[in-house]
């Protein structure tokens, strides 16, 4: 069908500012020009959403709505788009006043008048906020062509642009009602990443990955539709002629199955975890679901996923963490970082606000008030359903902690506001169970009477950890001891520093003081051997002055000779090698070497000391008894080549 002007075609220029505004536009303002899809779907989405709300309010007479649908339509031979919809249209003096003038958006004053109507539902439902959308075109196009009837009126209006600095505006007889945009589309170039767009499979991956969720269908028009009877001028004309033969259905290219938007009642399990698989990329379901809807003066929606295993990368640098974002079900980014903290990184998911303060192309998000509130309740949200999962699914609480505990456990360190929400769903490994780990609050549960602290020790495995020296006071007394082998909980335990009231203290730091019934009776006995073996402590710590700021006798050794032990408040070594591989200098801070005073080599020790003169031998004995402690907790000696040479000489002499 061809439509002729009724009057002269007009043209127009825009003002300087407008026209550097549209090179802007054109050149700079999107990274990713597959983009100019999503907001023609978009505007043409809103016409829709605007005719269905005019003809509840009996604004359109006579307007069509049995069908109100996008149709998307190529033309590989003349190299057009053309994106159409039945939707409201606009008249004459509306594509002059809107269209005509750059970042005035019909949208947002329609919004706006439904507003101050408080008609706040019929806004909800609006996309397009900018009015610099339908600029986007000229991105891929060398000219625009844009032909409409607003619902209700007799003629159109065709407006036209190379994007130049001028436009043509003319009205025409019988254009159809609502609005269709073509695209006369520039050659395709991979350097430029300018793709072909009259390639059906490439249509079809934009609105999947933009507009999927859109409410109305997003029809592509078979080829053997379009026909060829009308030539140039009718793509000119902004709509493509009808077919001269019998035309194959439309194919729909988008689900419109937004699940967030759907009662929890009308999407089945089966639903939720196909889109879990989409948005993941894994073929495993899920192991938890989050629903979330927020109300009130901010409104959006999320539908989070647990996985059920933790992705290969997920400590690396570069991992893509983040959930993807939409605004009225209108994609704008795949991971936004901005909606979860670092910890919950392994979370998958949507998020669909009704408003968000985004930059002019829709592609970055603003930091507000509105996204921060949106992370703080997505993350009270997930954390209180691991929380519930603790309970209600203990089953799929250990495969979560197994999976992510660890990640979990630096919100610790980073999220003071769930601090205490995070210790309560954390689990640890625990001398009270080989095979069952233990909340703080079981821990506290078993304490023994008299203990005041809350007993751990870090370590590269379960198995270094319990065969450490330092444990030995602790298993002779059945004291629990929390076991701790992922390299955050070096960091956190001191950030935390305490649990219900109760400090976490190292096993393997400070002075140690079980206690027991025979209290008087044990102080009375180190006060003896503090007497008996003085002389040999302060000739050790002269010998070994370079290696240790402290030696003294021990009261968690039973078995061992000797062992190293940090200040309370200094790093341990493992912290202090942490920073370093950070790329931070920290100094080496010495430890203390505490002695086991009922131990037979150190009694031995002890008398050689007192019986000779010449102490040049038990020099090295004193740096094998060293080098023998930091061996048992892991480290290494500081010249391991004669730590070798002293033992072999050692070994020697004993034969």
């Amino acid at each position: 069908m061809r439509y002729t002007p009724t009057m002269s075609t007009e043209t127009f220029e825009f003002q300087v500012e407008a026209r550097q505004l549209l090179q802007l536009m054109i050149h700079s303002v999107y990274s990713n020009k597959d983009v100019f899809l999503r907001e023609l779907v978009s505007n043409a989405s809103d016409a829709l959403d605007k005719l269905r709300l005019a003809a509840l309010r009996d604004d359109a007479p006579g307007a069509d709505v049995s069908d109100l649908h996008i149709e998307i339509d190529i033309d590989a031979e003349s190299r057009t788009l053309t994106v159409r919809d039945n939707g409201i249209g606009m008249s004459y003096d509306e594509v002059g006043r809107l269209i005509g003038t750059i970042a005035n958006s019909g949208t947002a004053k329609f919004a706006q008048e439904l507003r101050e109507a408080q008609e706040e539902a019929g806004a909800e439902g609006l996309i397009g906020q900018f009015g610099v959308g339908f600029y986007s075109g000229f991105m891929v196009a060398d000219e625009m062509t844009l032909l409409t009837r607003r619902a209700g009126e007799n003629h159109g209006t065709r407006w036209s642009s190379r994007g130049e600095g001028t436009y043509t505006l003319a009205r025409v007889d019988d254009a159809p009602q609502g609005t269709s945009v073509t695209l006369h589309l520039k050659p395709a170039d991979a350097d430029d990443q300018l793709h072909d767009y009259t390639a059906e499979w490439t249509i079809r991956e934009i609105v999947k990955r933009y507009s999927d969720f859109i409410t109305w269908p997003i029809r592509l028009v078979p080829k053997a539709a379009s026909g060829d009877t009308g030539g140039e001028d009718a793509a000119q004309d902004g709509d493509a002629p009808e077919s001269a033969g019998t035309a194959s259905a439309p194919e729909t290219l988008n689900s419109m199955k937004a699940l967030w938007a759907r009662s929890r009642d009308e999407v089945s399990d089966d639903e939720y975890h196909e889109l879990y698989k989409h948005i993941s990329h894994d073929w495993r379901e899920p192991l938890e679901t989050v629903r979330l809807q927020a109300e009130g003066t901010f409104e959006y929606q999320a539908l989070l996923f647990l996985p059920s295993h933790a992705p290969h990368d997920l400590y690396n640098q570069n991992y893509q963490r983040g959930v993807q974002l939409y605004v009225k079900r209108v994609f704008i980014m795949d991971d936004c970082e901005a909606l979860l903290p670092p910890y919950l990184r392994f979370v998958k998911g949507v998020v669909d606000a009704a408003d968000l303060s985004l930059n002019v192309s829709r592609e970055i998000l603003q930091q507000d008030r509105h996204i921060r509130m949106m992370q703080r309740r997505l993350t009270k949200k997930v954390v209180s359903t691991v929380k519930d999962m603790m309970t209600s699914a203990p089953d799929r609480y250990a495969t979560f902690w197994r999976e992510f505990g660890a990640v979990l456990k630096e919100g610790l360190l980073s999220d003071s506001d769930n601090r205490d929400t995070l210790l309560a769903v954390s689990s640890f490994a625990t001398t009270h169970s080989e095979d069952e780990p233990t909340t703080l609050k079981g821990y506290l549960e078993r304490m023994k009477d008299g203990q005041e602290a809350v007993y751990y020790l870090t370590g590269e495995s379960r198995q270094s950890i319990e065969n450490s020296p330092h444990m030995e006071a602790f298993r002779a007394k059945g004291i629990e001891v929390l076991l701790l082998t992922d390299p955050v909980d070096e960091v956190w335990v001191d950030a935390v520093g305490e649990f219900e009231g109760k400090p976490l203290r190292s096993v393997a730091k400070g002075e140690v003081h079980l206690g027991g019934q025979d209290d008087e009776k044990a102080d009375a006995e180190r006060e003896k051997q503090g007497e008996e073996f003085a002389g040999l402590v302060g000739w050790m710590k002269e010998q070994l002055a370079e290696e240790v700021k402290e030696v003294r006798l021990s009261s968690r050794l039973t078995v061992s000779p000797a062992c190293i032990v940090s200040d309370a408040h200094d790093l341990t070594p493992a912290l202090e090698n942490m920073y370093r591989a950070m790329g931070q200098e920290v100094p080496r801070a010495l430890r203390i070497l505490e002695l086991n005073p009922d131990h037979v080599l150190v009694k031995g020790l002890n008398q050689a000391y007192k019986e000779r003169d010449d102490r040049a031998g038990l020099a090295e004995t004193a740096e094998l008894l060293h080098g023998l402690a930091v061996l048992a907790e892991g480290g290494r000696p500081k010249e391991p080549g004669r730590f070798v040479k002293l033992v072999a000489d050692h070994l020697e002499r004993a034969l």
